[in-house]
């Protein structure tokens, strides 16, 4: 077994062991944080201008993938783990949901006119990252956006960290933009949120939008 394959097998362990609980934890998980629905929303509305399929990649048990749908998007979700996608499955039988990687889309080029990344390249370690948004950028049509939602790691170097699931890293918002920069993307917005009460880390979110 390759170190790459390793670690995205770990990943999709830990998360198929806790999918009950965390499915339990999530589902009112937007109801504290106004920013966190307005920047999704903001994508929602770039994405409805041009019109097209969204992919939720990481989509776990589907609450952003309904989310998406709720504010009118055609949105389908992609999960490592088979234990997140049978309950993603169960949750929102009006969805479509297929267990993937992000890194090997079974996906024709230029095929959507979004992604969302909500919290779901955290866990990949920093030198396996670029071929993600390389494939992000294989799959998104010219001109389609990227919404990438993340840990921040507030001046500091990227930094492993003991995630409650599996070891996840926090980036420098400007280093991660650049490799999306590096990729093809430009970037339209970020937002960063201060953690509240019985969080650990600021919170990162790039709106990017796919090179012509």
């Amino acid at each position: 077994m390759t170190e790459t394959s390793s670690y995205l097998k770990t990943t999709a362990d830990a998360y198929g062991a806790v999918a009950l609980l965390y499915d339990e934890l999530s589902r009112t998980a937007f109801d504290a944080f106004p920013l966190d629905r307005a920047v999704i929303a903001a994508f929602a509305e770039l994405v409805a201008e041009r019109g097209g399929q969204v992919a939720e990649l990481g989509c776990g048990t589907g609450r952003t993938t309904a989310r998406l749908r709720d504010l009118g998007l055609d949105v389908f979700g992609i999960d490592l783990s088979p234990g997140m996608i049978d309950l993603a499955r169960a949750n929102h039988p009006g969805l479509r949901f297929e267990v993937g990687s992000m890194d090997a889309l079974d996906l024709a080029d230029g095929v959507l006119a979004g992604i969302v990344s909500w919290y779901s390249v955290i866990h990949t370690p920093p030198q396996e990252l670029p071929p993600y948004f390389a494939e992000f950028g294989r799959v998104i049509a010219p001109g389609g956006h990227l919404l990438l939602g993340f840990f921040e790691s507030e001046g500091e170097p990227v930094t492993a960290f003991d995630h409650k699931v599996t070891t996840a890293y926090r980036w420098p918002v400007d280093g991660l933009a650049e490799l999306a920069r590096e990729a093809g993307f430009v970037e339209i917005g970020r937002m960063l949120r201060e953690p509240i009460e019985g969080e650990r880390f600021r919170r990162g979110h790039l709106l990017m939008r796919a090179g012509d």
